[in-house]
């Protein structure tokens, strides 16, 4: 079937264009014949003009691409390999959301012939693709696995911002539940990987590695938020300590923050939700998870304890937000931890504005019901930089002295500039 995508004879469909969708289905259509399939018509309109919905990629990226942008599900029965690349998220209980990958699942059910292979990327729990996505693949087509298709597993390892990790920079998992389908898709994608294909024994062990990158990543971040707030009480600089510990060899250079977004903050649910469902009740991960989310309610807490210390009312004070979306130098809101420090702020009866030269302001006012100011006016009485945007990382002393009055504060989260000291500013970060 390779040679039958290399000559084109066959095409393959790439479900889902959004950060991973959409630079996944670019890079296979320098090699083959692709359909890049989305629901929503208005970001399918924006790719049909060379624009990316994101605003990850440029339009240079979309030429000698052979890919026919569609937001019609009847158009992917022309393929023969189906990569399914929709976002799996968690409703309000922290419970996985697999709607998008059901429905997804079902277009491509409709879709399936005789000898076709059905690929995720998306970030699942392990068991998920055969137990959950499967099922719903032999409904709609009236086909058996094994017998008249193949599925496979292939994590998506993208980072939304870090354009030196791009698809082609970052090892490929492959699994599948065949070895003809796994040698197919090793080929197919390691016709742009160039930092090499891993082939995984099982599609559960693939689905298993994905879930814990993540997941390792967000409890190495609730370490330090934890330390961070045991450093504040003891009243020193988290971010010293941590360049200090740096100086052995096998430290692990982790910093506190503000954990949001569609994977660290998410995926960690999708493990605890299958070890639950197996009869144990995960303390670990459960515990990182609750610290990182409580750092919007800590940082807000010390921002209003640091005003009245200043001897300023919190009800008639004015606090500029610079930073709304999830991490630096993206246009993604969901899930931002910055808008619950909002909303924390908010509870305080602070006067809040916020600023963010990545963000959708229509976006974040029909997703949040907050809304973005083109103008920083002057007279806060306190600013917090949340998110370290590169443009926001060039500021000097003045420009936050000529933003404030009284006595200056700056929340300075993610810690960039270089005011600690100050004598000046009553300069605070984590």
């Amino acid at each position: 079937m390779f040679d039958e995508f290399c000559k084109k004879e066959k095409s393959i469909a790439v479900i889902g264009l959004g950060y991973v969708g959409l630079p996944l289905a670019l890079e296979l259509a320098r090699h083959f014949k692709v359909i890049g399939f989305d629901i929503k018509s208005a970001r399918v309109a924006l790719m049909k003009q060379r624009t990316d919905p994101s605003k990850e990629l440029p339009p240079s990226a979309f030429e000698d691409c052979d890919i026919r942008f569609t937001d019609q599900p009847a158009d992917i029965r022309e393929a023969s390999l189906f990569i399914i690349a929709v976002p799996t998220d968690v409703d309000r209980y922290k419970v996985p959301n697999l709607s998008p990958l059901l429905r997804a699942s079902e277009f491509v059910g409709k879709a399936l012939k005789p000898g076709d292979c059905v690929v995720y990327e998306s970030t699942v729990y392990p068991g998920c693709t055969e137990e959950d996505c499967v099922p719903v693949l032999e409904a709609g087509s009236g086909l058996k696995l094994g017998k008249d298709f193949s599925v496979g597993y292939s994590p998506e390892r993208i980072s939304p911002g870090d354009h030196a990790h791009s698809v082609r920079q970052v090892v490929k998992i492959v699994a599948a539940s065949d070895p003809q389908t796994l040698e197919l898709l090793a080929r197919v994608y390691g016709a742009f990987v160039q930092a090499g294909i891993y082939k995984a024994p099982t599609i559960q062990v693939a689905e298993a590695a994905k879930v814990i990158e993540n997941t390792q990543r967000d409890l190495n971040i609730s370490l330090m938020n934890e330390l961070a707030i045991i450093f504040d009480r003891m009243g020193i600089d988290t971010q010293e300590v941590i360049q200090a510990a740096g100086t052995k060899w096998n430290f692990l250079k982790f910093y506190p923050g503000l954990v949001g977004g569609h994977c660290i903050a998410v995926d960690p649910y999708y493990l605890l939700y299958k070890a639950k469902k197996t009869g144990y009740d995960p303390q670990v991960i459960l515990s990182g998870r609750r610290v990182n989310d409580g750092m919007p309610g800590f940082i807000a807490k010390k921002l209003v304890q640091t005003l009245i210390a200043t001897g300023k009312n919190p009800a008639q004070c004015r606090v500029l937000v610079m930073g709304i979306t999830f991490k630096e130098n993206v246009s993604d809101i969901r899930n931002s931890k910055v808008v619950d420090l909002v909303r924390e702020l908010l509870a305080y009866s602070l006067h809040v504005q916020v600023h963010d030269p990545h963000a959708d302001p229509n976006e974040l006012a029909r997703a949040y019901q907050i809304h973005l100011t083109d103008t920083l006016s002057g007279g806060y009485d306190a600013v917090v930089l949340a998110v370290s945007h590169q443009a926001y990382q060039n500021k000097d002393r003045a420009f936050f002295l000529e933003l404030m009055q009284g006595k200056p504060i700056l929340f300075d989260i993610k810690g960039i500039t270089n005011l600690k000291n100050d004598p000046d500013i009553l300069y605070w970060r984590l």
